[in-house]
Order: structure tokens, then sequence, then C-alpha cells
């Protein structure tokens, strides 16, 4: 039988997933996506210098607050632009589709949020049980505070991306309507917020900067809208690209090198402003020139892409990424567990000493044989590919959409909280609230496996 009538299996294969493409995918797309997240993970990977000290306590060292030559490489490797990026060329496909076919708001977003939301879940279930039972299995605070911290870090960009999403009907009118100005003015904007903040300083000029977690994240996914419609790239807007890339550098490197901005692209203290907490228009200008390298490689990536083996791989962790994301630095902290429980083996060497450098391929293995037994376990949770079936135009409405929003909203703060305090106390206590919280609130609202909008059913991959 067709896989594609099949629908998509529960536990997908790569040849499943290859059957269901259609010829007019663009597979440059997931190339990118799939490539940027390898990236984050091995960055992550490295940047998160956990040890164990001689009095068996775990302890963290963040890389880039000591190994300065690093700051220049994060250039290259902070590559959350091309998330939105990517996320900007399949949500402008996707509401596009819905909208020919009356499809209301609401029904659009729980489909867009439910591959994003739902992996989600078992992490917050993970940690309900983690963060008050560790003291039971012989863990101490340290490796609540570390492991938790490290675990819930990188779940910011999920909050910010499902805003974006949620946006998206609006951003994608503005663009239709105003074109590439809607990129300059983003420049524009996320630079005179850049410029009040640092004149007010303090923690109000702070407040006024995080204005630009929106204008900077929003302003990427424009060039996605520009990307799926023509704008820019492919050979006939090559100069367009090239321009992107050379100008962008050029207004990055000066504002660095005459400015008060730090050099390094990733959060850091005691290096300047940092760029990234929150994003910073020096972070924009970097976004824009990866962008711009993207476009201008596009043709040689399409031929990589077309490969089956390399598509096959593509798709295969495409159609995991949630969990990856946000099971691979838990996985970091499973091994922390491990290493504890014997000792500190495999864990002593301090950050950034050369016993250290010379332990992380055999760690880097270790790390990837976790994460993938974890994606393996965990990653049912991840819908794989989900169309809504078509409603009567207007059906649904506002009323339609309050449950989507809300489950923005929850993982917004669920999110806030623990990425910013982890899953500890100042005095050391488990802090487990926040996760129960968010997955009773997620469950309820139909974000689970079971409980998920009734409306969805499977569908042959495409690039929404």
């Amino acid at each position: 039988m067709n896989p594609t009538a099949r629908g998509v299996p529960a536990r997908p294969r790569a040849a499943d997933l290859e059957a269901l493409t259609p010829a007019d995918r663009n597979r440059v797309v997931d190339l990118v996506r799939v490539g940027a997240l390898l990236v984050v993970v091995l960055g992550h990977w490295v940047m998160q210098g956990l040890w164990v000290t001689d009095a068996g306590v775990l302890r963290r060292t963040g890389m880039l607050s000591t190994e300065v030559w690093a700051h220049p490489f994060t250039w290259l490797l902070q590559v959350v632009p091309l998330f939105f990026l990517v996320g900007g060329y399949v949500n402008a496909l996707s509401w596009r589709r819905g909208r020919e076919r009356g499809l209301p708001y609401g029904e659009w977003l729980a489909a867009r949020t439910a591959r994003l939301v739902r992996p989600l879940l078992p992490l917050l279930a993970f940690w309900v049980v983690a963060a008050p039972g560790a003291g039971h299995l012989g863990l101490g605070w340290d490796w609540l505070r570390v492991a938790g911290k490290a675990s819930w870090v990188p779940t910011w960009f999920l909050a910010v991306y499902l805003v974006v999403v949620a946006l998206t009907p609006l951003t994608l009118a503005w663009w239709e309507r105003s074109g590439l100005r809607t990129v300059l003015a983003g420049v524009l904007l996320a630079g005179a917020v850049d410029l009040v903040g640092l004149v007010v300083g303090g923690t109000a000029g702070f407040a006024v900067g995080t204005l630009n977690v929106l204008v900077v994240w929003t302003t990427l996914h424009q060039l996605g809208y520009a990307w799926r419609d023509g704008a820019v790239g492919g050979q006939r807007h090559r100069g367009r690209a090239a321009l992107l890339v050379a100008g962008a550098l050029l207004a990055a490197v000066l504002l660095v090198r005459l400015g008060p901005y730090g050099v390094s692209m990733v959060g850091v203290t005691g290096h300047g402003v940092d760029n990234s907490i929150p994003p910073k228009v020096t972070l924009l200008l970097v976004g824009l020139a990866q962008v711009g390298a993207v476009l201008l490689l596009e043709p040689r990536l399409a031929r990589v892409a077309a490969r089956p083996r390399v598509w096959r791989v593509t798709a295969l962790v495409g159609s995991r990424m949630m969990t990856v994301y946000l099971w691979h630095l838990t996985a970091f902290g499973l091994l922390a567990a491990a290493s504890l429980g014997l000792d500190g083996a495999g864990m002593s060497a301090e950050p950034g000493s050369a016993a250290w450098w010379w332990s992380r391929p055999a760690w880097f293995l270790l790390l990837a044989l976790t994460a993938a037994l974890l994606v393996v376990l965990l990653g049912r949770f991840e819908p794989v590919r989900t169309r809504v079936a078509a409603g009567a135009p207007g059906t649904a409405g506002v009323r339609g959409a309050v449950a989507p929003l809300l489950e923005v909203l929850v993982v917004c703060v669920v999110v806030a909280a623990l990425a910013r305090g982890g899953v500890v106390d100042a005095e050391g206590r488990a802090v487990w609230e926040w996760q129960a919280f968010g997955l009773a609130a997620l469950l309820l609202l139909g974000a689970g496996p079971v409980t998920g909008s009734r409306r969805l059913r499977p569908g042959r991959r495409s690039d929404g």
C-alpha cells in the first residue's frame, strides 16, 4: 500500500518519510533546519562545562566566560536566526493554505503548536518527579541546580517561537503589503530599542531592551516570508543576498569595534554588552548575514539535499527535532548523575584543561547515545506532520482560538520561570510547582498526545 494513503506511521522510518515527501518540496528548508539543530546541540554540549570537584560536588563553568578566544566563532555557531528564517518560510506556506481553505485561525494555530508543545509534556513530567525525588537517590541540590538549569535554559526558544507563530497572520499581512520594507523597519527599530535601552541603563534599560525579543526574531521571520516569495535569493536576486551578507557583516563589525557590544553572540557576562540577553541589533545583523549566506549557497545545498542518504537522515532527524532540542541537555544531566554515583568518574577534569579537551570525543559519543535513547523512548510525543481538516469559513471564530492562545501563554510563563530560576530556589530546595502547573494546564488545554485536537489528522509531508 502507498505510505501516503496510510498516513504517517507512529514510529516512522526514513524510507516512510521519503515516500511521503512531495516532489515540489524545498528540501533546503529542512536541511538548514536540521543542520542548525545539530550545530546548537554540539555547541551546547561544548559550552556546558560540567565537572565534579574533588569533594564530589557538581559544578558548571560556562566555557565562553573563560575561553575568550572562542567568542568570534559564535558568529558562526549562534544559528538560532536560521530557525526563525525557516519558520517564516513554512508558516507563510501553512497559513496561506489554511486561508485558502477557509480554516479558522484557532484550528490553524492548534495544528502549528501541537508539534512544538506536545514534546514538552514528558520533560515537564520528568522534572515533576526528579526535582523532589533527587535527594532520595543521593543526588544533592548541586545536581538539581546545575542539571535543572542546563535542562531548561534552551526552552526560551520554544516560548518566543510560539509567540512569533501566533502572530503569523498579522506579520504575513504586513509582509504582503510592504515587502522588504518590513525587514528594514525591523533593523531600524531594533537599533532604536538598543539605543534607548543603553542610554536609560539599569533595570529600566533592560526592560526597554526586552522589546527586541519580539523585534529581532520577528524580523528574521519576515525574511522567511521573503525567501518563500522569491524576494531574496535565487539566480534573480543573488546580488541582494550578497549585499545582505556584506552589508550586515560590515555593520555588525563596526558596532562591535566602535560600540559597547561584546564580540560573543552567545550570552556571556563581563565582555561588553551582552548581544543575546535580550537580543540586540548586532545579533540581528549577524543573523541577516547568515540568511544571506544560506541564500547564496541554496543551489549547492539543494544538490546536497537531493542525495537519497542525506535526505533520509534529514527527514528522520527533522521528524524528531523538538524532542532532540528539549532533551539534549537533560542527557548531559543524566550522565552527570551517573558520574556522581561513580565518585565523579569521567567528569573530574576541569573545563578548559588539556585533559578536559582530550575527553570531549568520548563524552560526545556518550551524550549522543544517551540523547538518541531518549529520542527513541520519547519521540512518540512529537507528531511527525499534521494537517487540519478544513472547516466552513468563519467557524470557531475567536472562541476557537482561546485554547491554543492559552497554550502559548502557559508555555511562555512556565518556561520563563524555569529558564530563569531552574528547579531549585536560593536555599537549595526543590521547586517543582511550575512544572506541575505547566503539565496540568497543557493537558487540560489539549496538548497531550491523546487529548489533542480532533480535527488533526495525518497527511503528506509538505513545506508547512
